[in-house]
């Protein structure tokens, strides 16, 4: 039982003996910082049964408190709030109670099982800033969700088919003369891309030139003959052309391996792998099965729809009247696929930006209609989009910011702020180089991962490596000061030594913020918010600095008080550490 547990308890034990009525529930609160106390309890809802003075009922309750529970040692009384103040002892306690801060805040592997989806690109263009969101909320969520305890899988379904992939393949065997990524010295997702970028070039001249010979803009856009053999293409792969198979494996492979170098950059990974080349067509066999149950209708066209208007929902055609596939049915066949392929999962999360919202509320709700438990269990990480200063950003017209571009001037940023603060000139030049990247990479994940995932974001790479503020550099430099206070202490002092002295308050409210780690991990994952570990973090670290910078570690008063804070600093560094983790940031030793 935790301590608002007692607390609530013994509350409502008083509230009982006191005025002779029952208290349901108890309302707490965090103390506000001009008041002294460490819990606050609201009153005024105990107004409904208790007929008093909110006031005086603060005060029989606090006066209750402080003589029935050992860790409190103090209230104050504010208009109808009751703020209660915990004992050093408790606060001693819960630190000599934790035996290793390295996995403190982590819940032991349970046997629920989620699959988090996430990066999904296209095989027509590099991973852009973009992908970038969409992957490190992903990757974060997997993350906070294994530490909360559940079991995780991580995937994602690459778009390796459709009229976009062959697009780039037309305009490669028009205009590539060969080229490959060795010839060209590119990477194969970035020259993949810049053939793209060469259709639309191209299919925007036909039109220009089709509307100069008389014809409209509209019927110009479906008549240009670049679109009409990249249509032809299409056709020809779903037939199963050999050449045409051929090229598209081709250049998907230069594809993938480049995703798997920008992968690596980041420092995500993958469970498995889906291609929508080899899940399109799944799901047709559940809409048969659907009409069978009444889930679906077929229409006198016979195209087949699931009516969800009892639910606030349109009707959503699954079927085509030809027999073919609409982007749901797939859907419905790939979530139905998976639990096959995983038949642990319990369900599964989407991160997929806020444009999809309605989809995804129609794909779950027909999941549950078709009777599967697990579509209880569905949940959509829905994100806002990136902006950047310079606008937004179109992928056909080559104006995105590509992902390794951005990894590389992050870590650029790094190094110029780095060196103007001269405060690593002792290291190698490769220590420098694997430093800049640390610090740029992890500016870049927490100034994204901060921020709500529902909220747009305005992306400036300068702001996030700022080494003040609530900056993912702010808070690696702390980690890297706590290393060096380490060091110089030589050893972990044993944790008998904390006992015999009063607390200082600065002392106190970093260990307030380390008790609530396991809190915000469970919440997050309970959320899909890697901002609130991301808060959480900056909060335990402003806390820790303030402690740093007023209280003395090593000049300390007596030997008990310097071995605490030096085992202080480790449970904070510790905690960061596995905060960080969680959020897919690495921590250096020194900065």
């Amino acid at each position: 039982m935790n301590l608002q547990d007692i607390l609530e308890k013994e509350i409502q034990k008083a509230v009982t003996e006191i005025y002779g009525v029952t208290l349901e529930s108890v309302e707490f609160q965090a103390t506000r910082k001009e008041f002294k106390g460490d819990i606050t309890v609201v009153v005024f809802p105990m107004l409904r049964v208790i007929k008093e003075n909110p006031v005086q009922i603060g005060e029989a309750i606090g006066a209750y408190l402080q003589d029935s529970v050992e860790a409190v040692s103090g209230f104050n009384v504010v208009k109808g709030f009751l703020n209660v103040v915990l004992s050093d002892a408790y606060y001693l306690s819960f630190f000599n109670g934790i035996d290793d801060f390295t996995s403190f805040g982590k819940a032991p592997q349970g046997d629920f099982t989620m699959m988090v989806e996430y990066a999904s690109p296209n095989t027509n263009k590099p991973l852009h800033l973009g992908h970038i969101r969409n992957v490190l909320l992903g990757y974060s969520v997997a993350e906070i969700l294994k530490a909360a305890g559940r079991k995780v899988y991580k995937t994602q379904i690459i778009n390796d088919r459709g009229i976009h992939i062959c697009k780039s393949m037309l305009a490669w065997k028009r205009f590539g003369n060969g080229e490959t990524p060795q010839s060209a010295g590119l990477k194969g997702d970035k020259l993949v891309g810049n053939y793209y970028v060469k259709f639309d070039q191209e299919y925007k001249k036909e039109i220009k030139k089709l509307v100069a010979e008389g014809l409209s803009e509209e019927n110009a856009k479906t008549e240009a003959p670049s679109l009409v053999a990249a249509q032809e293409m299409l056709r020809r792969w779903e037939a199963g052309d050999p050449e045409t198979i051929a090229l598209w494996k081709m250049m998907n492979g230069w594809v993938y391996e480049g995703f798997d170098a920008t992968y690596n950059a980041i420092g995500v990974d993958f469970d498995s792998y889906y291609y929508e080349s080899d899940t399109y067509l799944l799901g047709k066999d559940v809409i048969a099965e659907g009409l069978e149950k009444g889930v679906f209708y077929r229409k006198e066209d016979g195209s087949v729809w699931c009516d969800l208007t009892q639910d606030g929902l349109d009707e959503k055609i699954v079927l085509r009247s030809d027999g073919t596939a609409v982007y749901m049915t797939q859907d419905i066949g790939t979530a139905i696929q998976r639990v096959k392929d995983f038949p642990d999962i319990n369900g599964m999360i989407y991160t997929v930006g806020n444009e999809q919202d309605y989809h995804f509320k129609v794909l779950f709700l027909i999941l549950k209609k078709l009777g599967y438990e697990w579509a209880a269990n569905l949940h959509h990480l829905s994100y806002g989009m990136v902006d950047l200063p310079s606008g937004k950003m179109k992928s056909r017209e080559g104006t995105v910011v590509d992902a390794d571009d951005l990894i590389a001037d992050m870590a650029q940023t790094a190094q110029e702020i780095s060196e103007e603060l001269g405060k690593i000139d002792d290291f190698s030049e490769e220590e420098k180089k694997d430093l800049y990247h640390t610090i740029g990479l992890g500016a870049l994940k927490y100034y994204i991962l901060k921020v709500d995932p529902k909220k747009r974001i305005l992306f400036d790479p300068e702001e996030s490596v700022d080494f003040q503020g609530n900056t993912g550099p702010f808070i690696q430099y702390t980690y890297a000061r706590i290393q060096s206070i380490l060091r110089k202490a030589g050893s972990l002092p044993v944790p008998s030594a904390i006992n015999g002295f009063a607390l200082q308050d600065k002392e106190k409210e970093v260990l307030k913020q380390l008790q609530l780690f396991p809190e915000v991990i469970q919440q997050a994952a309970e959320q899909y918010s890697p901002a609130l570990v991301a808060n959480y973090t900056y909060d335990l670290v402003r806390l820790y600095n303030s402690f740093f910078q007023n209280v003395p570690i090593f000049g300390a008063d007596t030997e008990a008080e310097k071995e605490f804070r030096i085992r202080l600093s480790h449970a904070v560094g510790a905690v960061i550490k596995t905060a960080f983790e969680v959020l897919g940031i690495t921590v250096p030793e020194r900065m």
